[in-house]
């Protein structure tokens, strides 16, 4: 009987042993799931957070960028340029009423022939270009005598505001000692315009009488300064 109580004291014993390690195996495995848990959820929710947060700032960037409106501002500023009166990036032409055009007698002692120098001043309030000849033409009591062109090249030139380019024009002097074709006048017309600018002659009074040969006078190109090319 004393062996068999033993017996069953051991069972017992060795009954609650292993309830209790059952028990203590499964609140470890409660305890260790629980933490990774609790951390996979913050993780992933802060990640989520942190992306919009990219994506926001990605935006207010992308609005900032100089490729954006300081790059439509900077399109502006090429139009205002344009503005100014430029054709396919070049300097549109000058008209007469841009160009003051002024006359002086340019002769110079001992010369053959009379010069006449006319100056053309942008006063447009912009640049602008000329190229090739002015037309000229004098005004006598005969008619209106035409000036034909020396042939000499004739570059295109760009007038900044308040700058000037002159031509010239040459005429035989009269030393007949006759009255000869008596000169009233300066009829000028800038290259590629229709619009005239009369002005008073201020060279010799007259030229000799033509044999209908041909006129005796001559313009030179733009830049010629008054020396007839």
């Amino acid at each position: 009987m004393r062996v068999r109580k033993l017996t069953l004291a051991a069972m017992a014993l060795a009954a609650g042993l292993s309830l209790t390690a059952c028990q203590n195996d499964d609140g470890g495995t409660d305890q260790g799931a629980a933490p990774p848990a609790a951390s996979t959820a913050p993780s992933s929710n802060g990640g989520s957070d942190q992306q919009d947060g990219s994506d926001s700032a990605g935006s207010d960037s992308a609005g900032k960028s100089p490729n954006g409106t300081g790059g439509t501002d900077g399109a502006g500023g090429s139009g205002g340029s344009g503005g100014t009166g430029s054709e396919d990036g070049k300097a549109a032409k000058c008209s007469t009423d841009e160009l003051e055009i002024t006359a002086i007698d340019a002769t110079v002692g001992g010369d053959a022939e009379g010069t006449v120098a006319v100056d053309l001043k942008n006063g447009g309030g912009r640049d602008c270009s000329l190229e090739g000849y002015a037309g000229v033409d004098l005004k006598t009591n005969s008619g209106t005598v035409s000036a034909e062109r020396t042939g000499d090249p004739a570059p295109r030139i760009v007038l900044k505001d308040g700058e000037t380019v002159t031509f010239g024009i040459t005429y035989p002097i009269n030393d007949s000692g006759g009255s000869g074709v008596r000169i009233t006048g300066l009829v000028v017309t800038p290259p590629d315009e229709t619009k005239s600018v009369t002005l008073d002659w201020p060279g010799g009074s007259s030229l000799p009488v033509m044999d209908g040969s041909g006129t005796p006078v001559r313009v030179g190109p733009l830049g010629s300064a008054g020396q007839g090319g």
